[in-house]
């Protein structure tokens, strides 16, 4: 297996490092950011080098590469970055938890991020540069497309189909079946019965403060 190289050296970037360090027993040989954001000479003990010089301090024939960045844009600079990874020549590393419930007929792309207690089901398959975040269900015969971030306890029951570029919030839940629509948003703890288009929200409304303070409440 070749050492890994990390894009990033924000806090993705740094529960990469630590769960490919603890869990999949991988080198992380340096990290890599836009020239614009170099901070220093190091991160957690490895060097910190411009994207732009990456490929020729440690090249893709020796060295794997890891996009560690968030949602902006819908998952986009994620995808840019990747896009850019590649045409250097390099392979793009996927990590799935050791502690995951996984079937050996799970398909699953390049750079994905499947983090501790996600249960994924037979039949299921999963796209390029996916985030699936601790604790989440996906049901049989799932699909999820490219570039999608689902963050932690979403329910997304057999069948449903994810299309390229989506957010799902903490919590929501998918009705089988259903499909959600390329670059759809779908907030926390909303409840879907129904397909969502194309850059579809679907929200649940946030709890509000009461105007009684805790001080007051009674059975507490």
């Amino acid at each position: 297996m070749k050492p890994v190289v990390i894009f990033g050296i924000g806090e993705f970037a740094e529960i990469a490092w630590y769960y490919f360090v603890h869990d999949a027993e991988a080198t992380v040989r340096a990290f890599t950011v836009d020239a614009a954001y170099i901070n220093g000479d190091t991160f957690h003990g490895a060097p910190l080098v411009a994207f732009a010089e990456v490929s020729q301090r440690f090249p893709p024939e020796d060295h794997d590469l890891f996009v560690a960045v968030g949602y902006t844009r819908l998952n986009a600079l994620r995808a840019e970055r990747c896009t850019q990874a590649k045409a250097m020549g390099y392979s793009l590393r996927t990590y799935v938890s050791s502690k995951a419930t996984v079937w050996p007929d799970l398909s699953v792309g390049e750079n994905c991020f499947v983090l501790e207690d996600n249960t994924i089901q037979p039949f299921v398959r999963i796209g390029d540069n996916v985030t699936l975040w601790c604790g989440n269900h996906v049901g049989h015969h799932a699909r999820i497309g490219n570039n999608c971030f689902i963050t932690s306890h979403a329910v997304i029951s057999g069948g449903v189909s994810i299309g390229d570029n989506c957010f799902i919030g903490v919590n929501a839940t998918i009705r089988d079946h259903v499909r959600i629509g390329r670059a759809a948003v779908i907030g926390a703890g909303a409840l879907v019965t129904r397909d969502v288009p194309d850059e579809g929200v679907m929200s649940q409304p946030a709890a509000e403060l009461s105007k009684v303070p805790s001080s007051r409440l009674r059975r507490l």
